[in-house]
């Protein structure tokens, strides 16, 4: 019993000492740069994507209203993060730690590099560099375009990646590629991760009853996974392959996070009836009080007339 009580401090003291040692990022992601240059645009969806996914924890820049957790998130607004390269801000938000959750399934590479480029303006003395090579390292000089479509007979998603240079179309081969739903609160991967076969095609199985749209429809993403080789090429295209969804307000049937009077109906009848039974203890309480002095007081008259 005693062993049982030591876990404890013992497993808080091995959190603090993890979390509160240095984020190393390997050598080989620190020097990522943005594939484009940073820009207004870039700036303004940064922002938004900031307050939606970062701010919750880390706070409004430059406000110190970080949430309170251990070890706490760090002010991007500060020298301590604005130290840190782009790429290392990069890898941390990808892949998390601790308390720090994984961005990569959520957020694409060029959201990730918009959100870099808003926090870039809290530093006056930043200076962006940006990837030399945009294009795929496997096909230089190339322009790589991803295209999907939608096959009703099997409930299948085709990825075509393709290579073009001098109106030249090459099948990108062997290139690692995923697809992501977009959702309210983020995306979510569809399928595993495929590779694309001698003809740069890869297929992606569809779940059975997947939630679309009032339309049926999914919004899909595809990107490829080494983006270090095969650039940082994404494609979006809404595909009519979900079933119909009509979505249903959160407040209108009964639930626990609902109104009081939308609350389950178990659930009032045994708060209204606890509260009942609480003052009708209470009152029951001050009844025998009220006796108990009643008595006294007769007892005490009594007592008196005998004297």
């Amino acid at each position: 019993m005693k062993n049982n009580f030591l876990i404890v401090p013992v497993l808080l003291f091995y959190s603090f000492s993890v979390f509160g040692q240095e984020w190393i990022v390997p050598s080989a992601s620190q020097d990522k740069l943005s594939p484009f240059a940073f820009t207004d645009s870039t700036r303004n969806a940064g922002e938004q994507l900031y307050a939606n996914n970062c701010r919750s924890c880390h706070g409004t820049p430059g406000q110190g209203n970080v949430l309170n957790l251990v070890p706490p998130p760090q002010d991007p607004a500060k020298a301590e993060f604005q130290q840190n390269k782009d790429g290392e801000i990069f890898y941390k938000v990808s892949e998390g730690r601790g308390p720090m959750p994984s961005f990569k399934n959520v957020l694409s590479s060029q959201d990730i590099w918009n959100i870099i480029s808003f926090l870039r303006t809290f530093n006056p003395a930043y200076i962006q560099k940006t990837m030399e090579v945009i294009t795929s390292a496997v096909y230089p000089g190339a322009e790589i375009r991803i295209r999907l479509s939608h096959r009703q007979d099997d409930s299948t998603i085709v990825l075509s990646a393709q290579a073009f240079k001098d109106n030249i179309a090459v099948p990108v081969k062997d290139a690692g590629v995923r697809l992501f739903v977009y959702r309210t609160f983020g995306m979510i991967p569809l399928d595993e991760e495929k590779t694309t076969d001698k003809d740069g095609l890869a297929v992606f199985k569809i779940p059975a009853y997947f939630p679309g749209d009032t339309a049926g429809n999914i919004n899909v993403s595809a990107r490829f996974t080494n983006e270090d080789v095969f650039g940082t090429v994404t494609k979006d295209t809404l595909i009519h392959a979900g079933e119909t969804v009509y979505p249903v307000s959160l407040v209108a049937n009964r639930a626990f996070w609902n109104t009081v009077w939308k609350s389950p109906r178990w659930l009032i009848i045994t708060y209204f009836g606890g509260l009942l039974l609480v003052w009708g203890i209470i009152l029951y309480v001050l009844l025998m009080l009220r006796d108990i002095f009643v008595i006294g007081k007769a007892v005490t008259g009594d007592s008196s007339m005998l004297k």
